[in-house]
């Protein structure tokens, strides 16, 4: 019995390490953010406050425009999250059901793409946006999402190819075409896979930094994490204003992955099903 009851012992006490190495720097952050300047820069360093300076966060809310920081950040990552949904699910449907020549061939080409650093392309893209005068605007930061990204691509394929074949054979006999059973029929099917993408793009669009450096100059464009950053001189010796500014941006994630959350796990779930 003891010898059955090792391994469990040793799986939960490898999910509690695990589980405090992503939770005591959580935690140290919001200890940092709700002190003073003098307890933040303390030496040894003071790990609690001793009366917590929640008005930090009122005070970065009056610094800069973080307000609209947010809104920005959240209109490229909302869009980003449509235009991936709808054009890597086509995409994925046709790689999946629909018969065309090369098609496995286009596949591969697809899943190639993938090894290409998102840094190699950088100045084509900057090119050709500036051919088009979107420069300095928040097009360039969500409209290549819109054009079918190879991860969400390779995921929804996936899922796809796991419905089986008998709802598409029952839907065409209802006479359905493609577009209709890609719409009523596998899409409302695919919807932990959907989360899925959803959660992995909004959270890649609002923590992004690199291409909003380089395609944002004015201000009032600014995402939040550049935002922040932007704000650097005016958290000279209020350090602590900065990791609860870095906090505050993470809200949103959160409340996104919390909406989510349920088919998030029904996807993980359902792909160890045989």
């Amino acid at each position: 019995m003891k010898h059955k009851r090792l391994p469990t012992i040793l799986r939960y006490t490898a999910i509690i390490l695990s589980s405090l190495v992503m939770i005591v720097p959580f935690a140290t952050a919001l200890m940092n953010s709700l002190k003073t300047y003098k307890e933040y820069t303390a030496v040894p360093p003071k790990w609690i406050p001793e009366i917590f300076q929640w008005s930090n966060y009122a005070e970065v809310l009056k610094l800069g425009n973080i307000g609209g920081y947010t809104l920005n950040s959240f209109t490229v990552a909302l869009l980003s999250v449509i235009g991936a949904l709808l054009s890597c699910s086509m995409v994925g449907y046709a790689f999946a059901r629909l018969r065309f020549p090369l098609k496995n061939a286009l596949f591969v080409m697809v899943l190639g793409t993938m090894m290409i650093p998102p840094v190699v392309i950088i100045i084509p893209h900057f090119i050709i946006f500036n051919k088009l005068h979107l420069l300095d605007t928040l097009t360039p930061l969500w409209v290549i999402e819109w054009l079918a990204q190879p991860f969400g691509i390779f995921l929804m394929r996936q899922a796809f190819m796991n419905i089986p074949k008998e709802y598409e054979e029952s839907a065409k006999l209802e006479g359905c075409n493609p577009i209709q059973v890609y719409w009523r029929i596998f899409m409302p099917m695919a919807r932990p896979t959907l989360a899925t993408l959803a959660i992995f793009t909004f959270m890649g669009k609002w923590n992004e930094i690199l291409t909003p450096v380089i395609y944002l100059t004015s201000n009032d464009k600014f995402t939040l994490p550049i935002g922040i950053l932007s704000l650097g001189g005016q958290w000279f010796g209020n350090e602590q204003l900065m990791v609860a500014a870095a906090l505050l941006s993470l809200v949103p994630i959160l409340i996104v992955f919390l909406f989510a959350e349920k088919y998030f796990v029904q996807n993980h779930s359902a792909s160890g099903i045989k």
